[in-house]
């Protein structure tokens, strides 16, 4: 005896719910990303240091208008071969180019465990090489360095 297949709806079954939810067909979940690209989840490591930089940075501007004229780089490593790995480096403006701060973002990442270390870290470069392009001390360009 035959049973006859039911037809498909063709109607949602509910407005929030076109169609029933199904798993894909290996049965391992849902397909697609684990969060969308506005989650702080998505951020990639380079992103949240450039972002931990760029706070540094703004902080600084503040206080010291002059340095909007200065150009904040972000580099994985850096490209010499010494004993000691720089966490930073400042080179002042030359012909036609402005003074760039680079800060280093691997060396910054090994000496920390968190990003409450990290942010502060980054800070201490950021000012530390920010003294040396004025030729300041650290704690005459941020009262605070070394406080927290």
């Amino acid at each position: 005896m035959d049973s006859p297949v039911p037809p498909r709806p063709t109607e949602p079954r509910d407005a929030r719910e076109p169609w029933p939810r199904r798993r894909d067909r290996h049965g391992r979940g849902m397909r697609g990303p684990v969060a969308p690209p506005q989650v702080p989840l998505s951020a990639s490591r380079a992103e949240t240091f450039r972002d931990l930089v760029q706070d540094s940075v703004e902080r600084l501007e503040r206080r010291w208008p002059q340095l909007t004229e200065v150009e904040f780089l972000v580099q994985d490593v850096p490209g010499t071969q010494d004993e000691t790995v720089p966490l930073g480096n400042s080179v002042p403006a030359g012909k036609g180019q402005p003074a760039r701060i680079v800060v280093y973002r691997r060396p910054v990442e090994i000496r920390t465990k968190n990003r409450d270390e990290r942010a502060l870290l980054v800070h201490e470069v950021v000012v530390e090489q920010v003294a040396d392009l004025l030729g300041l001390s650290p704690e005459s360009v941020d009262p605070r360095y070394g406080q927290d």
